[in-house]
């Protein structure tokens, strides 16, 4: 398929990489796309999706997080009739001839001489730059050196420090892998540093001036309140409520903030619940409201009372929930889900939705 086919099909104009990709993959070679966020290199992918459809051969999307497979997966059953989704948590349609999954359950089907890959004509390798993890990058390598050679990879990533060396290594192993290289990011990116009740860009020269300014404000304040505990220890960082609040009062949300565990994820949501904090509509409540009783239908109410369903659905009902991997995977399909459909405006989470996924975020913390 020539990029100019590909361009009619989705009636817009492609960028020069993503033209070099496509004509590398219609002459039969393997690519590794580095290009930044919001680039387009997922256009890459589906033209590669088109091409091993136009062959009758069936095509593998791999990620790292399973959000993302989910996300991919949905994504996926927009366009096609046919596709499945494989990660550790689900297990739906295998045998399809579009398969979304994550990275180590392909390693386990070479591993396994799985006849899921017969026919197999191209495998997805998002997120590339994982191979150079300590724990986990083993499992790109292998995937790399072992997957049959007339299978075409197509290797993307946004971060990717050493895209020459990776492609190089790759080329040596199966002979036929490109490199293509874009570096102008179409979404511009803004840094803020909060610092107290103070919300400065990061590169400005007033730091010095403003966190003077933040001390002296708190100082007074706790001054005010009596507190000799206050006065003697002032703390510059804001709050979780007190970031969010500021955001949404400058139009910055919906916001994704990142925390390093499930516990202060968790204990943020109990906390807003505590403050009142409510970011939604009425109609937005209304909709969400909706959702949850078609998604949760299937469950046992009993069940739902033992994993604490009602402080879930009080939160979500407000605008925020959290997001790390102790909760249930339907909990944490509903939370992307919802997020997608902008009706929840804050998440709260780990890692588990560091890479990749394709949400409305407008800020992350």
């Amino acid at each position: 398929m020539e990029p100019e086919t590909f361009e009619k099909i989705y009636r817009f104009k492609l960028d020069d990489f993503q033209k070099e990709a496509i004509t590398h993959l219609s002459n039969g070679k393997s690519v590794l796309v580095s290009a930044p966020t919001g680039s387009g290199k997922t256009v890459v992918a589906e033209c590669a999706l088109e091409i091993a459809l136009e062959k009758e051969l069936r095509f593998f999307y791999t990620s790292p997080l399973k959000a993302l497979s989910n996300q991919k997966f949905r994504d996926f059953l927009l366009g096609y009739d046919s596709v499945g989704l494989l990660t550790g948590d689900n297990s739906i349609n295998g045998d399809s001839h579009i398969v979304v999954m994550t990275t180590e359950v392909l390693r386990n089907m070479i591993y396994e001489e799985s006849p899921f890959l017969h026919n197999l004509g191209v495998v997805v390798l998002d997120e590339i730059h994982y191979m150079q993890d300590p724990i986990r990058g083993s499992v790109w390598e292998e995937i790399v050196i072992l997957l049959p050679r007339e299978v075409k990879i197509v290797a993307l990533s946004a971060t990717v420090s050493n895209a020459g060396a990776i492609a190089g290594w790759m080329n040596s192993i199966r002979g036929d892998v490109e490199l293509v290289e874009a570096s102008k990011r179409p979404v511009e990116l803004k840094d803020f540093y909060f610092v107290g009740k103070a919300l400065k860009p990061l590169f400005s020269k007033a730091l010095p001036k403003v966190i003077t300014e933040q001390l002296t404000f708190l100082k007074k304040e706790a001054t005010a309140k009596e507190s000799r505990r206050m006065r003697r220890s002032v703390d510059l960082k804001p709050s979780r409520h007190d970031v969010v609040s500021e955001l949404r009062k400058r139009d910055m949300l919906p916001l994704i903030y990142f925390l390093f565990s499930k516990q202060a994820c968790d204990d943020t949501v109990s906390d807003l619940i505590s403050d009142r904090v409510r970011l939604t509509t009425e109609e937005e409540r209304t909709e969400i409201t909706n959702y949850l009783k078609d998604k949760f239908s299937a469950v046992d109410p009993y069940d739902l009372e033992c994993l604490d369903y009602s402080k879930f659905k009080k939160g979500i009902l407000s605008g925020f929930a959290a997001h790390h991997a102790g909760h249930l995977p339907l909990f944490k399909e509903a939370v992307e889900e919802l997020f997608c459909a902008g009706l929840i405006k804050v998440v709260f989470a780990t890692e588990t939705l560091s890479l990749g996924i394709n949400m409305p975020a407008r800020s992350v913390v």
